[in-house]
């Protein structure tokens, strides 16, 4: 009778256990669709969006070959004047890359200061862990007007030590779009103001040079760019905890975000509650068995 009611407890037990980890799943799934990991983190759609392109907008266009290599001999000057070419920043490190101009009256700051706020909240340090290059397609852009960039950009971000992470150039027409057409980034020149109309984001690639992520607009999600830069990394940087969430997600290339998949959740908590139960079930059995042996009854008593 004993035996019994030990072992009603001990499935009882079990029971709220499982109840445990099935609630706790569904805590952390409730967690991943309110961070907008499910449905591409996309808000419902509101209304048919307008086919009509503004003229000035013509031409313009973001479209990066995923897995496209980067011309890495483009010739450039950086904000201190030296002649470098675009592969002095690769080889052993992902690199986040932009391109805009210094003298933009405001689209480009704003890129500017998105990339320095979600670099402030990323667990990950410019110059130790990746880096940070723009590219200023204004080939009337001098070395001097790129310092005066990245000087405020720093001021910005205000981080100490990092400054060997963070790299502005200017270089001539040719080089430039040699980059941006491989980039799929194509800007365009207004005569009549002086300025160009250009599309914003920021590509995130390989220390090979090849583009692996892009993020659209001028705030990026720090989840988003802290998973980008671990895919990109090639298993240089990130926690096993980083490379366990990739495992669930899916980087979607038309809307430069991740999603959780669903399936890729069930089956990981599925995991979760075997290995549970199963440690749970052991330590029970374990002490009863010793329990019984004190007691002086068989283990297999019942």
């Amino acid at each position: 009778m004993k035996a019994g009611v030990v072992g009603v407890a001990r499935f009882a037990r079990a029971g709220r256990i499982i109840g445990m980890l099935a609630l706790a799943g569904l805590c952390a799934f409730g967690s991943l669709r309110a961070q907008g990991m499910f449905n591409g983190g996309n808000p419902p759609a509101i209304g048919t969006p307008s086919n009509n392109m503004p003229p000035q907008l013509a031409g313009v266009d973001f479209l990066p070959p995923f897995g496209a290599k980067l011309p890495l001999d483009a010739q450039f000057r950086d904000d201190t004047g030296r002649d470098v070419r675009l592969g002095d920043y690769f080889g052993s490190k992902p690199v986040i890359l932009t391109f805009g101009y210094y003298q933009c009256p405001m689209l480009c700051t704003e890129v500017q200061r998105g990339i320095a706020s979600v670099l402030k909240v990323v667990k990950f340090q410019p110059g130790r862990d990746f880096q940070v290059v723009f590219i200023s397609f204004n080939p009337n852009e001098t070395p001097e007007m790129a310092a005066g960039k990245k000087k405020s950009t720093l001021d910005y971000y205000h981080h100490p030590g990092t400054d060997d992470g963070w790299h502005f150039l200017v270089g001539d027409d040719a080089n430039v779009r040699k980059v941006a057409q491989a980039a799929g980034f194509k800007y365009v020149y207004d005569p009549k103001t002086g300025l160009y109309s250009h599309a914003t984001g920021i590509l995130v690639l390989t220390p090979e040079g090849k583009i692996s992520r892009v993020f659209y607009g001028i705030e990026y999600p720090p989840r988003y760019v802290e998973l980008g830069l671990v895919e990109s990394s090639e298993g240089k940087i990130g926690s096993v905890g980083d490379h366990l969430l990739l495992f669930c997600c899916e980087y979607d290339p038309s809307t430069g975000r991740y999603s959780a998949t669903i399936l890729d959740v069930i089956r990981i908590l599925g995991i979760l509650l075997v290995l549970g139960l199963g440690i749970f079930m052991g330590i029970h059995w374990r002490r009863d068995a010793h329990a019984h042996a004190h007691a002086g009854i068989p283990s297999g008593a019942r």
